[in-house]
């Protein structure tokens, strides 16, 4: 498996989220969605994900290892730091 494209939207605010990713996995399969979180000092990637009828959150979609979870946040981050500036939204 091999991603193909990463489009990155960064947005401007005042809460964690900095940015909302797309990733494009084999020219074939796309995950919206992805969120950009900045959290003392530290950014990661959160998957997308759904509020349940308890409150909780559940991912929708996300890796089933932590290699493929590292291979996508990497490539989101390198893509995150390289994206033109936010737009208000």
């Amino acid at each position: 498996m091999e991603i193909t494209n990463v489009k990155i939207r960064k947005i401007i605010s005042d809460g964690k989220m900095k940015a909302v990713a797309s990733v494009t996995f084999d020219d074939a399969f796309v995950v919206h969605d992805i969120k950009v979180i900045e959290n003392e000092d530290k950014v990661f990637v959160a998957m997308p994900n759904r509020r349940t009828k308890d409150g909780t959150f559940k991912d929708v979609a996300h890796p089933v290892n932590f290699e493929t979870r590292k291979y996508i946040e990497e490539i989101v981050i390198k893509a995150y730091n390289e994206a033109e500036e936010p737009v208000d939204l």
